[in-house]
């Protein structure tokens, strides 16, 4: 269960995202898109309000965090990582249902790939696949996958549980002062920019011949490549692979990196090995240890995750000022990252710390221990608080969401209760998967909670719809944005970069694109979609906090690349690259409180 858990480059093949403006390429343009501040108010953020805020910011604390993890925990490094464990145990429990009961047809025909057609601009989708393949296909690789669970669950039994005392100093101790981020630029950057004018992965020819390149608009391709796969139209699908796979890396540079993937994705739908292929990640057995070094890199060069935890714990740090005991609830905890910072600051209160309770919730693990690493998370915010002297209790919940039940919660009288889910919502299914819809039901039983406080963090994804090629088209918007961000703030080679783009962009890819039914487990919804189903839920929304907002705002200015955006919207607090939101976030309040 892990959560899954820049500088400036122009997107190549002139690939502009056709949400928000296209992004300027003169100096003039270097303010993040869109924005509200003005200079007179920017500068009074980051002098007035800014240094009071200075005093008390402890967003590294979760880089920290990771470290201790890193450095106190050995067995990291045997233990595979929990997203790609809890997530694809989900998408994979129906079809291997179906194989222990010899039922592979049962419910073929119900919400499944071959009911799905559909017509988008007068191009018509028929998505009816190959069924005796895809039969044979997925037989073979859902009976790999049982055998590679019978091995985690013997590896469940013998991971160590205990973890050493000993705390670092230099890791634990939160510093306050501000510290810019280094953006990547130089040399690396300038040979991206000529790389459009060099020959690519052919040998040089004739001088009769001349130097000339072949001119590739890898989106074009794709949205062909695309086109022909839900039309099952085999030669063209394999002629356009061959093109795309020559032009795209996952060494290359953003769109050649989305182009790649994207292609393993379209390569495994027509073949129907798309559930197969999205648990193929597992098997490769990336160790924890190896995703929070890459997770690391990630929040380091992106603010998203940074900025959510810092106006999420603000947020609750000033709402609970008075309270005795603050209860958080928080619906997709994994490793707990977004808690070291609040825990610090809640040590520094005047007059103590409040009791800190933490109900950690997430999906369960494969293995005969399902809340093995959720109980993992518990001891570790556990000994931090240990440190800084922070009465603590943790409860564990490891099921699906909405079989949660309110008992289940152990909700006490006169505590401060706070709701947290900070984008992992969206990982619940819809009501375009079952008729109840769990994610509804998860809205209903944090309604019946009535906390004092609910926030809320979303994907903005336009990616969700039943039909393929339309949902192709906004994955390809999203990650190609993803890439660019990456493309432009670490170096191509790092390791951590490249393994992060596989084992997250990759995977997550290779779901929406390859899996349908039950089987796609990413289905995000827009934040104004989000808004109609919280109210519709029985939550009003809560106007954000000024200041939090303001100081974010210019610690995103002065820390990150100049194409990050922090904006407002109904109440949201958006945060983007270069002018396309990419994610939200909003509290909320039970409306008869």
């Amino acid at each position: 269960m892990n959560t899954l858990v820049q500088g400036y480059l122009a997107p190549t093949n002139d690939f502009h995202l056709n949400y928000g403006p296209k992004s300027m390429l003169s100096e003039s343009s270097s303010s993040p898109v869109p924005t509200n501040v003005d200079e007179s108010s920017s500068s009074s953020s980051s002098s007035s309000e800014g240094e009071s805020f200075k005093e008390n910011d402890h967003s590294d604390a979760i880089l920290k965090f990771i470290s201790q993890m890193l450095m106190e925990e050995e067995d990291l490094e045997n233990k595979p990582c929990m997203l790609h464990d809890c997530l694809a145990l989900q998408a994979t429990e129906k079809s291997l249902f179906d194989v222990l009961n010899n039922n592979i047809n049962r419910d073929e025909n119900i919400d499944s790939p071959n009911s799905e057609i559909s017509s988008v601009d007068g191009f018509v989708e028929s998505n009816n696949w190959s069924h005796n393949n895809e039969k044979k296909n997925r037989y073979r690789d859902d009976i790999s996958f049982m055998q590679e669970q019978r091995s985690n669950k013997h590896l469940a039994l013998n991971v160590a549980e205990s973890e050493p005392l000993e705390m670092y100093d230099n890791v634990l101790l939160c510093s306050s002062s501000d510290r810019t981020m280094q953006t990547y630029v130089g040399s690396e950057q300038i040979r991206v920019k000529k790389k459009s004018q060099q020959k690519r992965g052919r040998p040089k020819g004739s001088n009769k011949q001349g130097i000339v390149k072949e001119v590739v608009d890898l989106r074009s391709l794709l949205m062909q490549c695309a086109q022909a796969v839900a039309s099952f139209d085999c030669r063209t699908v394999n002629d356009l692979l061959v093109r795309i796979r020559h032009h795209s890396s996952p060494q290359g540079d953003g769109m050649e990196r989305t182009a790649h993937y994207f292609a393993n994705a379209l390569e495994a739908r027509l073949a129907g090995t798309g559930t197969a292929s999205y648990a193929a990640f597992i098997s490769k057995r990336i160790s924890a240890a190896e995703i929070l070094k890459a997770y690391k890199t990630f929040i380091t060069a992106c603010p998203f995750k940074k900025m959510s935890n810092l106006l999420a714990n603000r947020t609750i740090n000033k709402l609970a000022s008075n309270a005795t005991t603050l209860h958080i609830i928080d619906f997709g905890i994994l490793y707990g990252y977004q808690w070291p910072c609040l825990i610090q600051a809640l040590s520094e209160r005047a007059g103590g710390p409040p009791m800190l309770r933490i109900t950690g919730i997430d999906f369960p693990q494969p293995g005969f221990r399902p809340a093995d690493r959720v109980e993992d998370t518990g001891r570790r915010l556990k000994n931090y608080c240990k440190r800084f002297r922070v009465p603590f209790e943790y409860n564990a919940i490891a099921q699906k969401w909405e079989t949660i039940k309110l008992e289940d919660l152990k909700i006490e009288d006169n505590e401060f209760v706070v709701v947290n889910s900070l984008y992992r919502l969206h990982n619940v299914a819809d009501e375009t998967v079952m008729v109840n819809s769990p994610r509804d039901s998860v809205l209903n039983l944090i309604k019946r909670i009535n906390p004092d406080m609910f926030i809320h963090g979303v994907i903005n994804g336009t990616y969700n719809t039943p039909f393929f090629v339309t949902r192709f088209r906004e994955t390809m918007f999203h990650f190609s944005s993803m890439f660019d961000m990456f493309e432009a703030t670490i170096p191509r080679e790092d390791p951590n970069r490249i393994l992060f783009e596989q084992q997250v962009f990759g995977k997550d890819a290779m779901n929406i694109i390859a899996c349908e039914g039950t089987e796609r487990i990413e289905r995000p919804e827009t934040y104004k979609q989000w808004q109609v189903r919280n109210v519709r839920a029985g939550f009003r929304q809560v106007p954000l906090d000024r200041e939090i907002v303001k100081y974010v705002r210019s610690k995103v200015k002065r820390e990150y690349h100049k194409d990050f955006s922090v904006d407002e919207d109904g109440k949201w607090m958006l945060q983007g690259w270069k002018g396309r939101v990419i994610k939200a976030i909003s509290c909320w309040q039970p409306s008869n409180k």
